[in-house]
């Protein structure tokens, strides 16, 4: 089996969260798997704080905060150029 590409999506179910979620399941290629995280769980605030996230939406690719901060600040753009869509 192959090696997957992890991205992972920190929410709070918030318009401009799903927003960034489509966006990212939209350019996400075979090479990725996408998880979406609720941050309404103490479990991923805790998993939250640990990647330095400070604001959500915040877009974490294989384990490094790519992007974070709401539709302006989440360059779709930015993440292709981190990972997201690229095939491994």
């Amino acid at each position: 089996m192959a090696h997957k590409r992890k991205v992972e999506v920190f929410s709070a179910g918030c318009a401009a969260c799903h927003e960034v979620i489509d966006a990212v399941k939209r350019e996400a290629g075979s090479s990725d798997e996408v998880v979406v995280h609720n941050m309404l769980d103490s479990r991923v605030i805790s998993r939250a704080k640990k990647l330095g996230i400070q604001c959500i939406p915040a877009v974490v690719i294989d384990g490094k905060l790519a992007s974070c901060g709401g539709l302006t600040s989440v360059n779709i753009e930015g993440l292709k150029a981190a990972g997201l869509g690229k095939t491994l």
